[in-house]
């Protein structure tokens, strides 16, 4: 059985994106890490030097960026976000 992915959502606890991307996974019966930037100045720089983005949510799959909720979700819509959680080696992360 494959390993299961790591995943981070960097987020707050006010932002509708961030809890429609807590949501899409939660219903997928997926595990993350829920970073909450709001409160955690560190984390927010963090956030913003691996995704060179400031906005949230931003979600990390194997310490790979995916990007904010949009794109988790054209992601979900397409069919992509299956294969990128099932990889394990790390081939179709790269593609995103």
């Amino acid at each position: 059985m494959a390993e299961k992915p790591k995943i981070e959502i960097y987020g707050t606890e006010f932002c509708g994106y961030c809890t429609a991307a807590r949501m899409l996974l939660k219903k997928k019966g997926l595990d993350f890490v829920d970073i909450l930037v709001s409160r955690d100045a560190a984390a927010r720089t963090l956030m913003e030097q691996r995704s060179g983005r400031r906005s949230v949510p931003q979600i990390f799959v194997d310490d790979k960026a995916i990007g904010g909720f949009d794109d988790l979700y054209a992601l979900e819509q397409s069919g992509e976000l299956d294969s990128i959680l099932d990889a394990r080696d790390g081939a179709a992360i790269d593609q995103v």
